[in-house]
């Protein structure tokens, strides 16, 4: 008889031939992808004033988003999974919607937002900003489609974690900011670096909306994936070989991603 603490690792056979279809289904692609790749003008295609420059600006950018994300994201997280209000559900699927909204959806809806004759864009001319076809349109952009992963991935782990430490603290006198920032952050931290990791890889790889509300300025707004966009057309060679950097670092921030996140899944079976 088996331990209890023993892993169950039986699996029928079909479900480990379906699962090898499905991964080829993934990895064929950038298999064919890397044997397209010109590797003896590698370094050279990918080192181009305007690949750095794209490059560059997707970096500085995506960073800047995922820094938003944070900050809206861990208090839009704590109130959708530690208070109980009417709507919620409602406001869950409304924060969430990004996921599913095609891009140029969100791109088109920002722009009817803070473009000159938006919502709010006609109040911020009035004060001499112009945020449409600006960098700061590309980060609105990239926040506006990242902060959902970070919101999912914070609120499944601050409910998996439960609130009984939490509950605990109150009892011991603790203020609610004091049990935020002694207990509640510091059990969900992975889960908040993991967020913050997925919502950076998301942000890095923004096309639509980006295209859609800011543009393809040259240093300004025209990040990586549209500088592989137009160069699919002109020089594939380029566009190829930029499309490899874009999935390698893809590849690194995922694979931090599952690093990061995994310590609070084994905090929480040991738990349980």
């Amino acid at each position: 008889m088996q331990p209890a603490s023993a892993t169950y690792t039986g699996v029928p056979r079909w479900v480990l031939a379906l699962a090898a279809i499905g991964a080829a289904f993934v990895l064929l692609p950038l298999l064919a992808m890397v044997l397209r790749v010109n590797w003896a003008e590698f370094v050279p295609l990918i080192t181009s004033e305007s690949s750095v420059a794209a490059l560059l600006l997707s970096l500085r950018t995506s960073l800047a988003a995922t820094a938003l994300c944070v900050i809206f994201g861990v208090p839009m997280a704590l109130v959708l999974a530690r208070t109980d209000f009417w709507g919620q559900k409602v406001l869950r699927s409304l924060v969430l919607l990004p996921l599913v909204l095609p891009p140029v959806v969100g791109g088109i809806a920002l722009l009817y937002t803070f473009g000159r004759r938006g919502l709010l864009g006609q109040s911020f001319e009035v004060l001499g900003i112009d945020i449409a076809f600006s960098t700061t349109a590309v980060v609105i952009a990239q926040t506006f489609v990242a902060l959902p992963f970070l919101v999912l991935s914070l609120e499944g782990a601050l409910r998996t974690a439960g609130s009984r430490f939490e509950a605990v603290g109150a009892t011991l006198g603790a203020s609610p900011g004091t049990v935020l920032r002694r207990i509640t952050l510091p059990l969900v931290l992975p889960a908040v670096l993991s967020g913050a990791v997925l919502s950076f890889a998301r942000a890095l790889g923004e096309f639509g909306a980006t295209l859609t509300f800011a543009g393809s300025l040259q240093g300004s707004t025209r990040t990586l994936p549209l500088e592989i966009y137009l160069q699919r057309e002109t020089d594939p060679d380029t566009a190829v070989a930029l499309s490899l950097v874009l999935v390698i670092v893809a590849i690194v921030i995922v694979s931090l991603a599952h690093r990061t996140g995994a310590p609070s899944f084994r905090r929480a079976r040991g738990a349980s």
